[in-house]
């Protein structure tokens, strides 16, 4: 994987997670997530990642994450993959990743 899709989520890498049936987590705030999200995303704020690691393991599947800019998916892919958890994705923005989706 390089950098650049790391930090920017590829859509190669976006489209090959979505077919393995991954689970789109959205970093945002619930009251940022309550405004506009990418149906049946699942929320969890970042700073409540720590707490929800086996919930996303247990899943057993890829992780795209998406927040509202792209920042927060950074400390997110990193805070995931130090917890053993090494299929995610940086989706970024959340609407920019919704339009890669419906695209």
């Amino acid at each position: 994987m390089s950098w650049l899709s790391d930090i920017f989520g590829g859509s190669g890498e976006v489209r090959q997670a979505v077919g393995e049936g991954a689970v789109i987590v959205d970093l945002r705030t619930a009251y940022e997530y309550d405004q506009g999200h990418i149906p049946k995303s699942v929320n969890i704020p970042v700073d409540r990642l720590r707490g929800n690691i086996d919930r996303l393991r247990d899943l057993g599947k890829p992780v795209i994450l998406c927040c509202a800019g792209g920042g927060h998916c950074w400390e997110g892919a990193s805070i995931l993959r130090e917890a053993g958890i090494s299929r995610v994705t940086n989706g970024g923005d959340w609407q920019a990743l919704w339009r890669k989706l419906r695209g």
